[in-house]
């Protein structure tokens, strides 16, 4: 695609946008409910491009240039295609997060301000082998009134282009170029100097992907750069839940970013922890490596300085035991990714220390790091995760696709009559309320 060309999506995204604020709730999510049915019906048209992707993906995996992980995150299934309209479904009978009235302030009799849901506007997304994300992200940009740009990778790129096609044909009761698929590396680079054109970028990837992205542009972007999660097993820990837990945060799907990959074990319990949770990793599959005090415990493969940070994306755990809560915490702050944590103990006040000394998106007790998930937390989807501080936070989904707008409802008020010596007090008293365009004219009439 030339660069023109890309110009011209983009352009088309922004007419759609403004169009798309406009659309009630309903209309949103019948074409939602639309885009579901659509995938059901086309079942067979999808599995069958996913086919052609995971088998050139399985060939580039034998000559060295795929990982496992990326071609098991290619994989559509009958299952996941239900699991994706399932998700689609559940995007659609979210509470609506458009022109819910934030705040209310009345600056004096007859100013009444209201901070009101808006779309963000156009969203670029830029993401890697997983096709269920361009459906996930579209989903969740249509509920929410923004346009988007797709840009899938190259290696999911006939699974993505017929995903495409059929969520256009079955929105067409929505603004037209509402969505738009890009394809090619280059226009990405031109999508990414497009500051003036596309209000929030989204990237999906590895690391070094999306430093890229962070890099290279001057939209502001949310996302995460590495999923280097851990689960802490403390003193108090119920050993036998503390196993299953450590278990699952490892072995149910190693290759996302919500997968633990540093096992943290207090020294008080490791003789009793380790060898068990150590033998179940094996029989998963699990290649493990340990520091000193580990490896005192079991036979496992020394872990580097370089293990503690990695984010391995596989079967694969670092082990490290320590000898306070205290060191956890540090440890986790030092070589974490500020992505997902979980501490498993019976003792309530540890866990509170833990959680309010960690610097995370999300802090467990008591539960696998796979549960940091948009759909898990009831979001009916996500767009991706952010481990940033500003705007959204943790799975990014509706709430986090819109800002707001400050609607001032008047009766003929100067700044005049607020200003000078004889300046009229405001009153600034906040109510509960909900914004209703021309209220107060009608109110006086």
């Amino acid at each position: 695609m030339t660069e023109r060309a890309t110009e011209r999506k983009v352009a088309e995204a922004q007419s759609a946008a403004l169009e798309l604020a406009k659309l009630g709730d309903e209309e949103r999510s019948a074409a939602l409910h639309s885009m579901a049915d659509a995938i059901e019906a086309n079942e067979t048209r999808i599995l069958e491009a996913n086919e052609k992707d995971v088998a050139e993906g399985e060939e580039l995996l034998e000559a060295g240039e795929y990982s496992r992980a990326l071609v098991d995150r290619l994989d559509l299934s009958p299952s996941k295609l239900d699991d994706i309209t399932e998700m689609v479904r559940s995007v659609a009978e979210q509470e609506d997060p458009l022109g819910r009235t934030l705040s209310a302030r009345r600056l004096d009799d007859g100013l009444e301000l209201y901070k009101v849901g808006v779309p963000i506007g156009v969203i670029g997304t830029v993401f890697e082998s997983r096709p269920d994300a361009l459906v996930q992200i579209a989903a969740l940009s249509l509920k929410s009134g923004n346009a988007v740009i797709l840009k899938g990778g190259s290696e999911a790129s006939h699974s993505n282009r017929v995903l495409y096609e059929i969520i256009r044909e079955a929105t067409t009761d929505v603004p037209d170029g509402w969505a738009q698929l890009i394809e090619a590396r280059e226009d990405v680079n031109t999508m990414l100097d497009m500051d003036d054109s596309i209000d929030l970028l989204m990237p999906r990837g590895s690391s070094e992907f999306v430093s890229y992205i962070q890099d290279n542009t001057k939209i502001p972007v949310l996302g995460h750069t590495e999923g280097v999660c851990h689960v802490f097993v403390d003193r108090e820990a119920d050993l036998e839940m503390a196993e299953d837990v450590a278990f699952d945060a490892k072995v149910q799907y190693p290759a996302v970013c919500n997968a633990v990959e540093t096992l943290l074990v207090h020294e008080d319990v490791a003789a009793d922890f380790l060898p068990s949770v150590v033998e179940r990793y094996e029989a998963a599959g699990v290649e493990l490596r340990g520091d000193a005090a580990t490896r005192d415990v079991v036979d496992v493969a020394p872990a580097t300085d370089e293990d503690w940070s990695t984010e391995y994306g596989d079967l694969e755990l670092s082990i490290n035991v320590v000898d306070t809560l205290d060191t956890a915490i540090d440890h986790v702050n030092t070589f974490g990714s500020k992505h997902t944590e979980s501490i498993l103990t019976e003792d309530a006040e540890r866990a509170s220390t833990f959680m309010r000394s960690v610097d995370a998106a999300s802090v467990f007790h008591n539960a696998s790091t796979r549960f940091a998930d948009g759909y898990r937390y009831g979001l009916g989807a996500e767009v991706g995760i952010s481990t940033g501080k500003i705007h959204a936070r943790g799975p990014v989904g509706l709430d986090g696709l819109t800002t707001y707008k400050y609607y001032l409802e008047g009766s003929g008020q100067l700044v005049a009559t607020y200003s000078g010596e004889d300046a009229k007090p405001y009153l600034h008293e906040t109510f509960e309320g909900e914004w209703v365009p021309g209220h107060l004219a009608e109110s006086t009439e």
